[in-house]
């Protein structure tokens, strides 16, 4: 059973994913829009703008709507990025504003969240680390330095973990990826935090602590974020894994984002 633990609060989750959005923009208004995004090889920087801000207006249709079903990725209002760099960059601006203000429109309102019906306030958390994470595939496609504000980055790992993961398993059981007895450890500093990742009776579960097992992954809680999306190679000089590194690498093959 995976349970995230409290997130930050909307006002935060809100602010960070304003400000990715903006820097996102920023760097589509002055790049070339054919630009290869090697983290997701089949895109271009256009490319990878407009699944960005259709997946704002798709969260916000979500929520406008009060959706408990699912809605169509490719069906919401406004969907299509227009052409231009500039006109690029304006309509990512507009489509997370959309979402920000459906967000506090919503208050606890539930909505379709995958799985479950969640407060709206889920999709400000999972839209702000879908931005984050698609602005550092720019960013290294650009040779330049990625930097999540520490609290976003755990929060983004703590959201993988407890959340996503189960749903990004290439159709595997966990349990499978994770052999029964083991134990997945991830730590990072800046703010401390700690998980586990362990396979019970239940299935694989995840705790807050110690954040130790059979293989630990700790650093920086950007460069940990980047290594569990498989943006940054588990060798990276700024992360440190000891113990068996082949449990590691099987949990990061097969849990792909």
């Amino acid at each position: 059973m995976f349970t995230a633990r409290t997130a930050l609060p909307t006002e935060r989750l809100c602010a960070g994913l304003e400000a990715a959005a903006a820097t996102l923009a920023d760097l589509v208004a002055i790049n070339d829009q054919d630009l290869p995004i090697p983290a997701c090889p089949d895109w271009t920087l256009r490319q990878l703008a407009t699944h960005v801000g259709r997946a704002h207006r798709w969260a916000a249709e979500i929520i406008d709507t009060r959706s408990t079903q699912f809605i169509e990725f490719r069906s919401v209002p406004d969907g299509k990025s227009p052409a231009g760099a500039d006109a690029q960059a304006s309509w990512l601006a507009a489509g997370v504003g959309r979402l920000i203000d459906a967000v506090g429109a919503a208050g606890d309102d539930q909505v379709w969240a995958f799985t479950t019906l969640a407060p709206a306030s889920f999709w400000s958390r999972r839209m702000l680390h879908e931005t984050l994470v698609h602005l550092a595939d720019v960013q290294l496609a650009l040779g330049e330095v990625t930097e999540i504000p520490a609290d976003l980055a755990a929060d983004a790992i703590d959201e993988w973990l407890t959340v996503m993961s189960p749903l990004n398993n290439g159709g595997f059981d966990l349990a499978s990826i994770l052999p029964a007895g083991t134990a997945i450890g991830v730590q990072v500093t800046g703010p401390e935090r700690a998980w586990q990742l362990g396979h019970s009776a239940d299935g694989v579960r995840v705790l807050p602590d110690p954040g130790t097992g059979d293989v630990t992954l700790a650093g920086p809680a950007t460069d940990v974020l980047l290594v569990l999306m498989r943006r940054m190679p588990a060798t990276s000089p700024s992360v440190l894994v000891s113990g068996d590194a082949a449990l590691l690498n099987r949990w990061l093959e097969l849990t792909a984002f």
